[in-house]
């Protein structure tokens, strides 16, 4: 149809008429109602964003000389980040002469890695980058699965304290 029939068919359903594809002969419109189109579509992105789960990066620093009790505490570290889901980047930083020394701290790397292959995987393998060794790791998703099945979380002290001010709460209501 002609593009007069179309604007007039157009007011009379209250429409509007949009040029889809100009390029095309003879030129595609259609009728629609272009406010409720860009509505809805800013809706659905909307929606997307909220949905979109973003990633960060945790740092966890570390030395070649880094005592047993420290680096589980690191490590504990990185597991607690890795289980919310974020990646841990492990950075290793070498002094003076421990340049010299390179395998140790790539020890210290592949320790980390062992204790935390039960919940990642590793994305970068262990690189030098000036005075500094580091690694990434990502969640493994179906290893944090399992992980959390079989360490349930240890219930607190704050949601012990909640459950006993129901309880009371329910009782005085009772009397």
């Amino acid at each position: 149809m002609t593009v007069p029939e179309g604007i007039r068919l157009a007011e009379e359903r209250g429409l509007d008429l949009i040029e889809i594809a100009p390029s095309a002969t003879p030129p595609t419109c259609r009728l629609m109602d272009y406010g409720k189109w860009k509505y809805e579509n800013k809706k659905k992105q909307a929606a997307a964003r909220k949905k979109q789960v973003i990633v960060q990066v945790k740092e966890i620093q570390m030395r070649p000389r880094t005592d047993q009790h420290d680096f589980d505490t690191k490590v504990r570290h990185a597991r607690r980040f890795l289980l919310e889901g974020d990646k841990v980047k492990v950075n290793l930083r070498f002094q003076g002469r421990e340049m010299a020394h390179q395998e140790l701290g790539l020890g210290v790397l592949k320790k980390a890695v062992e204790a935390l292959q039960d919940v990642a995987l590793t994305e970068v393998p262990p690189k030098m980058e000036g005075r500094q060794m580091f690694l990434i790791l990502a969640p493994d998703p179906m290893k944090v699965k399992e992980y959390q099945k079989s360490h349930p979380k240890p219930r607190t002290s704050a949601e012990d304290s909640a459950e006993v001010h129901e309880i009371g709460t329910e009782v005085s209501e009772s009397e």
